[in-house]
């Protein structure tokens, strides 16, 4: 146990000044800064709504985002990252030969990984309900403070968290496979393309394929309404649906296969 802590701190210490890291902090601050300006700017085009569509039309321009392109792509550049920095400065000799063992070393990369994710998710949920609740003060004609919905909010991050494992898993692997950039990413990118396309045409084995488990998690969450009542009528959140179960399965099962790769891994 100690070796892993000693690991994670390390994985801290080494990607604190990445774009990996500041990403994490970076991309759910200025999406909701966007949010924010476009509801501040536009306050007259919203005063209509009901609370409860206020706040879902609002935090879905950070949650349409992220459940289409940008969480599978924040992930896949994660999990190249924080391997990345070893690849660089060839240092997989170096960490090996430490007198800590390589499940220390392989589980506190990965959960340094894992750890960068869900603080970009729940930056979103709460950058998303400070900033909702910041325009009820600015602009009292905007009703956010009439509905509450920070439950809902967690919930749905913490669903988008669950569905971004299976994806975090496999390139997190591909990552410790091949030092190159293009291989991981180009894949990556491909499978996720893929994935939004089987998603979005609702394809109904697309909960399989872990890169459309996002957009999956958002369409399976969101609810359309009519027009009359708004773009958006309902959320349903249902946590654990097939798309999260098959993720933490692939999650585990490759996780599992990756450290025995690294166990077997040549430092010469």
């Amino acid at each position: 146990m100690k070796g892993f802590v000693l690991s994670f701190r390390s994985e801290f210490y080494k990607s604190r000044k990445t774009m990996g890291f500041w990403g994490a902090i970076l991309l759910p601050l200025l999406i909701s800064l966007l949010a924010f300006a476009i509801f501040f700017t536009k306050s007259e085009k919203f005063t209509a709504m009901q609370p409860m569509g206020l706040w879902v039309q609002f935090s879905m321009i950070g949650l349409g985002m992220m459940g289409t392109l940008l969480l599978p792509m924040y992930t896949i550049f994660i999990a190249y990252s924080v391997n990345n920095v070893e690849h660089k400065a060839d240092t997989w000799k170096t960490i090996f030969s430490l007198p800590i063992s390589r499940w220390s070393v392989y589980g506190a990369k990965f959960v340094y990984a894992v750890f960068l994710v869900f603080l970009c998710l729940a930056l979103f949920a709460l950058f998303t309900i400070g900033f909702g609740n910041l325009l009820s003060t600015l602009k009292p004609e905007l009703k956010f403070n009439e509905y509450h919905m920070e439950v809902q909010l967690m919930q749905i991050y913490f669903k988008l968290f669950l569905s971004s494992l299976g994806i975090l898993s496999i390139q997190f692997l591909l990552s410790l496979l091949w030092a190159d950039f293009l291989k991981p990413m180009g894949l990556g990118f491909v499978a996720t393309i893929v994935g939004v396309t089987a998603a979005s045409k609702n394809w109904e084995y697309s909960y399989l394929f872990p890169y459309a488990h996002p957009m999956v998690a958002i369409t399976t969450m969101i609810k359309q309404g009519d027009k009359a009542r708004g773009p958006v009528r309902e959320l349903q959140i249902d946590m654990f649906t097939k798309d999260v179960y098959v993720s933490l399965a692939i999650a585990v099962v490759v996780f599992i296969a990756g450290y025995f790769i690294v166990r077997k891994k040549s430092v010469k």
